[in-house]
């Protein structure tokens, strides 16, 4: 988005650290996933008029809908089941992509 340059990078900094720190971390046993989430319910969006939630919903490609945080947990869950996923990053968003 517009005016999002510093947001971006850090979120760029985070995807681009990943994988580096999964194989530094490897030895040790320990697995690093990062989760990218969209747009979700959540306290922050709560307190925003409806009208604005709704809308920013239904910028979500499918579901048109805010995540749920169950959603978020789900995926946790699964990623923390699965031993061989490592090194990754998962966005969690209903192809949701940002106009400028």
């Amino acid at each position: 988005q517009v005016g999002q340059a510093a947001y971006s990078a850090s979120k760029g900094g985070i995807v681009s650290m990943t994988l580096p720190i999964a194989r530094d971390l490897a030895p040790l046993g320990i697995r690093v996933v990062t989760i990218a989430p969209g747009l979700f319910s959540t306290p922050l969006l709560a307190d925003l008029p409806e009208k604005v939630r709704k809308f920013l919903g239904q910028q979500v490609p499918f579901p048109s809908r805010l995540g749920d945080p169950a959603e978020y947990a789900h995926l946790v869950q699964a990623l923390a089941e699965n031993p061989m996923i490592n090194g990754e990053v998962v966005r969690l968003d209903g192809a949701l992509r940002m106009q400028p």
